[in-house]
């Protein structure tokens, strides 16, 4: 039997709205760029994406920035070890800590291939003249409010799930009502 159902369309927008829909899902492909060149998953890009905006991090930081749970923080602290773009150094004023430190040569790797990108979309600018540029701004800025509405607030943002879901155990089977062994199985004897 085959499937008939169409994909579902996207609804009627007028062109800037679909241009939109258009850089978010080439943004998704170029983060995807981006992850293959540093041979990285999309959530180690995320935390090198922090570490490269933010400078060093404690792997607690880099936990609730994620938004993932402390052993799966260290899960992607140690693939990002283990490929060279960070390296874990002892905390600059607690002894008992330590940070997460990016590669100076990771950094430059992911800003070669995110600078062009960035400076290009701020040359288009240029083709603009003052008045036009002011549109463009309100327009964007209208449109990340829009975005941010439909966010919850960051106390309603549930708790990162365990990194390992938690064993199955099955349920106990029947109660056996006497202590003596079974010694039949229907009319056979178990033992013979």
């Amino acid at each position: 039997m085959q499937h008939t159902e169409s994909p579902p369309e996207r609804p009627d927008a007028r062109r800037p709205t679909q241009l939109l829909r258009d850089i978010l899902d080439i943004s998704e492909e170029f983060e995807e760029h981006v992850g293959r060149t540093l041979s990285v998953n999309p959530t180690d890009l995320e935390a090198m994406n922090h570490l490269i905006m933010s400078g060093p991090l404690p792997p607690t930081e880099l936990s609730r920035r994620l938004n993932i749970s402390t052993p799966a923080v260290t899960a992607s602290i140690d693939r990002l070890i283990n490929v060279g773009h960070v390296t874990r150094e002892q905390h600059p004023t607690d002894r008992r800590s330590v940070v997460v430190v990016p590669n100076p040569s990771s950094v430059a790797t992911a800003m070669a291939t995110l600078m062009p990108m960035i400076m290009g979309i701020d040359r288009v600018l240029d083709n603009f003249d003052d008045n036009e540029k002011d549109i463009i701004e309100r327009y964007l800025d209208q449109v990340v409010s829009i975005y941010r509405a439909q966010l919850p607030e960051p106390t309603d943002v549930p708790s990162p799930k365990p990194a390992v879901a938690p064993p199955k155990i099955d349920p106990p089977g029947p109660r056996r009502t006497s202590w003596k062994p079974e010694t039949h199985v229907g009319d056979r004897p178990l033992l013979g």
